[in-house]
């Protein structure tokens, strides 16, 4: 009995303290929660929580406020996440439904969390080794220029032009595109490029390519189709790009400037401290939540991050997040990175 009340106490202490910004004292907290104890109860419970370092008292005679092993008590023993309103539901897929291809998505994803959570919103691209071919189309454009069309998992669009030598007919395009498709479709990137190529087969009744040919024309198309997939199915842009959005927010912690913000606008800067701070990537639905000195950096240690990944059940894709102050609504938090994990999930499996 005295745990539960204590856990309730500390509850109120952490949802006091982030909506008033102001430490908590016991008198506020009987007449804002009804614990149904006497003031001189709730001391003596304050008392206990603060020798076993779950709140600690900044000035003497302040309230109290929580340390961030109180945070990660508060944060672990949430016996549910605080699911979001109708209306939010509604406006986070009214405002994603819209987007037109995957960096909109991206764009959309950050700037909708950040105003959601009101912190700072940091949304990973989906990285190109994790995801799948999810269609090849081969497109004739003129008799000798076909148009490769990659799409991936990610919802990621690659588009290559691929000359030839000599016109291709329809049925000699079709075999070549079920073969591509045969090989490819389905498969993650690494083996993808190892079927397509094991695909290539010698052709000894083809005419050697002229050496003074232009340069671009290929006599072989088959190959040619195969290595315009397998340069598109290189990974030009980094796994470390990320979207962040919101650090306007911080403005709101005025009060803790040089130990929480100015390190955390700094952070801003270097993505890859970003994507250490929301650790790996969950997946089904699992959100992960570092609290303080949980997380990688000392000079992050007033810092915390709410992240999840996204992309299909057995595999994620990308994560999603925010970074912020120790101080932050974490069910809250929690429930909108979750919520909008699951729309991006959604949207790239119908793209």
């Amino acid at each position: 009995m005295q745990e539960d009340r204590r856990l309730a106490v500390l509850r109120a202490i952490v949802e006091d303290y982030v909506h008033t910004e102001e430490p908590v004292g016991s008198k506020a907290l009987v007449e804002r929660h009804g614990l149904g104890v006497s003031p001189a109860t709730v001391r003596n419970d304050m008392a206990v929580l603060e020798e076993e370092g779950y709140i600690t008292q900044p000035h003497t005679s302040a309230g109290r406020v929580p340390t961030d092993k109180g945070y990660r008590l508060f944060v672990d023993r949430l016996t549910t996440v605080k699911p979001l309103s109708a209306a939010e539901k509604r406006a986070i897929s009214s405002f994603l439904d819209g987007a037109v291809d995957l960096d909109d998505v991206v764009s959309r994803s950050v700037r909708l969390l950040s105003q959601l959570t009101r912190q700072v919103a940091v949304v990973q691209y989906p990285t190109l080794s994790s995801s799948t071919v999810r269609h090849v189309e081969l497109v004739a454009l003129a008799p000798e220029r076909l148009l490769v069309v990659l799409i991936l998992s990610t919802g990621r669009v690659e588009q290559r032009l691929v000359e030839l030598t000599s016109p291709l007919g329809e049925e000699e395009l079709a075999a070549l595109r079920s073969r591509v498709l045969l090989a490819a479709v389905g498969q993650r990137i690494a083996d993808a490029v190892t079927a397509l190529r094991d695909s290539v087969t010698p052709q000894p009744d083809l005419q050697q390519p002229d050496p003074e040919q232009a340069p671009g024309l290929v006599a072989d198309p088959t190959g040619a189709v195969v290595e315009a997939l397998v340069e598109a199915m290189s990974d030009h842009r980094s796994d470390q790009r990320v979207a962040v959005g919101g650090a306007a927010n911080l403005a709101r912690y005025g009060d803790s400037f040089d130990s929480a913000v100015r390190p955390l606008l700094e952070a801003l800067e270097e993505h890859v401290v970003l994507l250490k701070l929301l650790g790996e990537a969950g997946t089904g639905g699992l959100v992960t939540v570092r609290i303080g000195a949980e997380g990688p950096y000392e000079e992050l240690s007033s810092t915390s991050a709410v992240s999840t990944g996204y992309g299909p059940e057995d595999q994620s894709l990308a994560t999603l997040g925010i970074v912020g102050p120790t101080r932050m609504d974490y069910p809250g938090t929690m429930a909108a990175v979750r919520a909008v994990a699951r729309y991006v999930t959604r949207i790239l499996d119908e793209a």
